[in-house]
């Protein structure tokens, strides 16, 4: 319990770097910094080693590389959840696994809905199915104690589930043109990991040197770098051995220390790098096109009905349980909140349209008018869930008496 409360911690602070990062990124981006803010995100940056060449804007390289951390991280809390945390049985990982689903499947629908026959806008199709997980669990660690310990775990568990939907179609449908040499060198490269997995090889230092040329494969294969971080998460060993004998986890150890550097240096500067929309040059007339509303419905209102929706069916038929202590209102608070895309949104939104302007920063204004319906009325909610639950315990105390 003191790791999710931890986990818990770190994520609702990182929440409010998040905003304050989002802020500035807009204040620069609208101000006569601008230019400034422009010239930084397009700071070229090269990595030469022999024929071996890494050249690209600043931007892409958080989107690129600092993002595989992230995911790499995503990996460890995945995989260790999986074996022996809150997604460790059926029981357990029921409930979220239903609203996952049901939080990808709708939002995609309405998204399509608005966008169907326009090949190129379909390719966002995506950008409203993901939960930025930093931000939800902020605005809950706003409500305190009014919100039972164990919807936090049932966002937690369902947001790990929603990045992990986002990996497969990452990996599915945001994938270019392969490169053949590439894709055999990353090939080697898991196999090796593998086998260091399997012979217990317990150096940090050498999965970590792995780990980049895995990761530069992967990048000039023509799948998402990101991915490389996954595959090296998943390929860590939870449980290992010290030169003395000495048990240790490699995998728990390295997610501790990543926490921190995700949480406050990564994420919000993911988010300072993308957030920054020109809001001069949005019309109300392209924030009504069919990809901002497909974007903005499909979280506002895609979002809650697909969790909350496929979650009710399923306690309602008896494949799982209403989390400990909560109650309906306050499960459809939390639905509402895993509307808040943000990071996530952005990072598929950037993938899904190669950061082209073509839709004038309509499509990331749609991701913040979205997130932030969603973030502010699922708080409003779960506040007033927790007064209606008070009023009914007084009324009930009245009655005894």
């Amino acid at each position: 319990m003191q790791i999710i409360k931890s986990f818990i911690h770190k994520k609702s602070f990182a929440g409010v770097l998040l905003i304050i990062a989002t802020i500035w990124a807009l204040i620069l981006q609208n101000s006569f910094f601008s230019e400034i803010y422009s010239s930084f995100l397009h700071t070229h940056v090269e990595i030469r080693f022999g024929h071996l060449q890494i050249a690209k804007p600043l931007f892409l390289w958080v989107n690129d590389g600092l993002m595989a951390i992230f995911f790499f991280l995503i990996g460890l809390e995945l995989k260790r959840e999986v074996l022996e945390g809150h997604l460790s049985s059926l029981r357990q990982i029921s409930l979220p696994s239903f609203a996952a689903l049901g939080g990808m499947v709708v939002p995609a629908l309405v998204f399509i809905s608005f966008n169907k026959g326009e090949s190129f806008a379909m390719n966002g199709w995506a950008i409203p199915t993901s939960t930025d997980i930093a931000f939800a669990l902020g605005v809950l660690s706003l409500l305190g104690s009014r919100v039972p310990v164990s919807l936090k775990i049932f966002l937690m568990a369902l947001s790990i589930l929603d990045d992990l939907g986002a990996i497969i179609i990452i990996a599915i449908f945001y994938t270019s043109e392969l490169s053949t040499v590439s894709i055999a060198i990353a090939t080697l490269c898991i196999i090796v990991l593998f086998v260091m997995n399997r012979f217990g090889v317990s150096k940090k230092s050498v999965y970590i040197f792995v780990g980049v040329i895995l990761w530069v494969s992967v990048l000039k294969s023509g799948v998402h770098a990101t991915l490389a971080g996954v595959a090296l998460a998943f390929l860590i060993p939870l449980n290992s051995k010290d030169k003395n004998g000495k048990k240790f986890s490699m995998s728990k150890e390295l997610e501790h220390d990543l926490h921190y550097w995700v949480a406050f240096m990564i994420l919000p500067l993911f988010a300072f790098v993308n957030a920054g929309v020109d809001l001069r040059g949005i019309s109300i007339d392209e924030m009504l096109g069919p990809v901002p509303m497909g974007i903005m419905l499909g979280l506002f209102i895609g979002k809650q009905v697909g969790v909350f929706g496929f979650s009710f069916v399923a306690i309602k038929l008896g494949w799982a349980t209403l989390p400990k202590n909560g109650t309906w209102l306050q499960l459809y608070g939390v639905s509402m909140l895993t509307g808040i895309g943000f990071t996530m949104s952005l990072f598929v939104n950037s993938l899904a349209y190669d950061d082209t302007k073509i839709y004038h920063y309509a499509d990331k204004l749609a991701i913040l008018v979205g997130s932030f319906l969603s973030g502010v009325i699922g708080y409003l909610i779960l506040k007033k869930a927790k007064s209606l639950i008070l009023n009914d315990n007084i009324e009930i105390k009245k009655r005894d008496t």
